[in-house]
């Protein structure tokens, strides 16, 4: 059993992978300012409910956007299972099979999409990451990665105009009826969920555009189904890609004869 790790800005999410498939993915808020004793607790309630002892799980991989919370997770991981884990970052990508341009300033996930749409498509490709960020990342059918794009994501907008206006409520992320925004909350989700599918779209084509259309769109991240009115844009979506390149990462690291034993 593998347990693959992804701490993004947003939430942790902790995959347990068995060889074949993925058995349990479960999340939780990425808090700096919870103790690796407070993971710790966490996990091993998660691996008592699944039914999996401590000795099952032979690797684990971690990758996080967060510094701060880096040392924590990987500290946790150490005293539970006894072997450090495998961390993402940039003294790892030259032995991957993707060329990644500035490894020094691309966030490990958005490594971890270029990998794993590059292992599963073997043709160029656009990720579509739905998260804290909305992210773009275009990897070549060859293993090179062509560039990245950035916006705020979809929950960060939608929180910023709650935070940042005396009137305006949070809302939940729906596609409305109508652009025609009859009530507060319809109009917020015509401007922002609406307006992403726009943004979505647009970048999407301009992308294809660049490539003379020889790129395919996949969507991924925890809202990557929720805005149903993208579907045609995508030709799949995957919520565990991410999960899926941190994973094949430290495979990669590990069939080089790396260790993560201490």
């Amino acid at each position: 059993m593998q347990i693959i790790v992804d701490i993004g800005n947003t939430d942790a999410v902790f995959g347990f992978y068995n060889a074949t498939s993925w058995q349990h993915i479960w999340r939780t808020p990425a808090r700096h300012d919870e103790s690796a004793e407070s993971y710790e607790r966490r996990l091993r309630l998660w691996l008592l409910e699944a039914g999996l002892p401590l000795s099952s799980v032979e690797t684990t991989v971690l990758s996080s956007v967060v510094p701060a919370l880096t040392p924590t997770m990987r500290a946790m991981l150490t005293e539970l299972f006894g072997f450090a884990p495998v961390v993402v970052g940039p003294d790892i990508y030259p032995h991957l099979p993707i060329e990644v341009l500035r490894p020094h300033e691309i966030g490990s996930d958005l490594v971890a999409n270029a990998l794993a749409a590059y292992t599963r498509y073997q043709r160029t490709c656009v990720v579509v990451d739905f998260g804290t960020a909305l992210t773009f990342t275009t990897v070549s059918g060859t293993g090179k990665l062509l560039g990245v794009a950035i916006a705020p994501g979809l929950k960060t907008a939608i929180r910023s105009l709650f935070a940042n206006t005396a009137q305006l409520p949070e809302v939940p992320i729906e596609v409305p009826a109508s652009a025609l925004g009859t009530s507060t909350t319809h109009a917020i989700q015509a401007g922002v969920v609406l307006g992403y599918e726009g943004l979505v779209r647009s970048l999407v084509s301009r992308i294809q555009s660049e490539l003379n259309g020889d790129c395919i769109a996949v969507a991924t991240g925890g809202l990557s189904g929720q805005i149903t009115s993208l579907n045609d844009v995508f030709s799949d979506i995957v919520p565990s890609l991410t999960l899926n390149g941190i994973r094949l990462i430290g495979e990669a690291v590990l069939s080089r004869g790396g260790s993560i034993r201490s």
